[in-house]
């Protein structure tokens, strides 16, 4: 039976892009197509040339047209969409995350106030507040910098990924920001239109100031530019369909912890501490600003619980009890507690996470059953008193 051009047309238009995550006929990538006997010659239509996963997303298509009845071989070609298919292109994605050009009514679900969109301009919404979201958007926080809060955020994202769920991290820390390197990304966010499309390193989105300004460029800004950068980050970033958000946040409770609150109501907020008591107390203050602004306080994380020698006795290098204490004095659970290996840190320092590099030792494991214990806890809800249903 001979292939039609509809045929083709029909099966790369099923494939689905393996970073924006919608089918090609959805996002209009399925150019010119001709047909020669069992010849077929497939064009695609990229938004950018440096499309993002584009060697995937052939191999994808090369499978889906070779196994076509009558079809003996596949050439594919790329050309650049035109500006009205990138428009559309762009209209398509921001109506996946919820927002509709030219009406901010969606937007204003976001929590930019009454009457303002979160978006700086008409349409942009947040896609992680909006009624129906399915994201669980978890902060991970600590009461001062020092104690592992972004290994922690980094390993904690692999290994959600590794147990199938979509993740990405947004790396709050502006000042301090460390994701990109400690993910081994050396490539940068894909521009379509206004939106961005954040590269993706061990299965983990990732989007941070860390790709617009030098690694020794520091950022000298106030408030208010930390809390349009966070609304940018929400606003202009096309994450697809994620299960999980991790926001790696800045020390102590400053003004993107606020950002954070009224952007993201429905945020859940882990407390990262370590064994000893001084830094206990200051992880103290975080829990309480968080449960102080109305968000969701889940559990605390141990790190650096234990040092494990070559002769397998553990040693507690920076006391014990911290965070079982701390848990306690805040009624919620204490999730994890992560070893302390120098691999961790090597691999925060290369770009290879400890879960990846060495998958099957104490400290991806201990990630590994920290993971499984966030899915055990199930998302939060929020109900907000001034709701009532008549």
């Amino acid at each position: 039976m001979a292939v039609t051009e509809s045929d083709v047309r029909e099966a790369a238009g099923a494939v689905q892009d393996p970073r924006l995550r919608l089918s090609l006929a959805e996002l209009g990538l399925v150019g010119a197509v001709e047909v020669g006997g069992g010849d077929v010659r497939l064009e695609l239509a990229l938004p950018v040339p440096d499309h993002p996963g584009l060697d995937q997303l052939a191999a994808e298509v090369r499978r889906a047209l070779g196994a076509l009845e009558g079809v003996d071989s596949v050439e594919l070609r790329t050309a650049p969409m035109d500006d009205e298919g990138r428009a559309r292109l762009r209209d398509r994605l921001r109506a996946a995350m919820g927002a509709s050009p030219g009406n901010d009514d969606g937007a204003r679900q976001g929590g930019g106030g009454p009457g303002r969109p979160l978006g700086h301009e008409e349409g942009k919404a947040n896609p992680f507040s909006r009624p129906g979201a399915r994201t669980r958007v978890v902060g991970v926080s600590s009461g001062k910098g020092g104690v592992g809060k972004s290994s922690v955020t980094v390993n904690l994202a692999v290994s959600l990924a590794r147990l199938g769920h979509a993740v990405g991290v947004l790396d709050a820390d502006v000042y301090g920001f460390s994701m990109p390197r400690m993910l081994g990304l050396d490539e940068t966010p894909v521009v379509i239109e206004d939106l961005m499309v954040p590269p993706v390193a061990h299965g983990v989105a990732c989007i941070s100031m860390g790709f617009f300004v030098g690694e020794d460029q520091p950022v000298i800004w106030r408030g208010p530019m930390l809390h349009k950068a966070l609304e940018q980050f929400l606003a202009d970033v096309y994450w697809g369909p994620l299960d999980y958000l991790l926001i790696d946040m800045p020390p102590g409770t400053g003004d993107v912890a606020l950002s954070m609150a009224q952007y993201l109501p429905r945020s859940e907020v882990l407390v990262v501490t370590t064994p000893q008591p001084a830094a206990q107390r200051v992880a103290q203050r975080s829990a309480y600003m968080a449960k102080k602004v109305g968000l969701a306080l889940r559990g605390v994380v141990e790190n650096m619980a234990w040092f494990t020698g070559d002769d397998g006795t553990r040693y507690e290098l920076f006391g014990s009890g911290g965070g079982q204490q701390l848990a306690d004095e805040l009624a919620v659970p204490l999730l994890g507690q992560v070893p302390l290996v120098a691999a961790l840190r090597e691999g925060g320092d290369v770009g290879v996470p400890v879960t990846v590099a060495d998958p099957g030792g104490e400290v991806a494991r201990a990630f590994e059953a920290l993971a499984k214990r966030m899915e055990e806890l199930g998302p939060t809800r929020v109900f907000r008193s001034e709701l009532t249903v008549r």
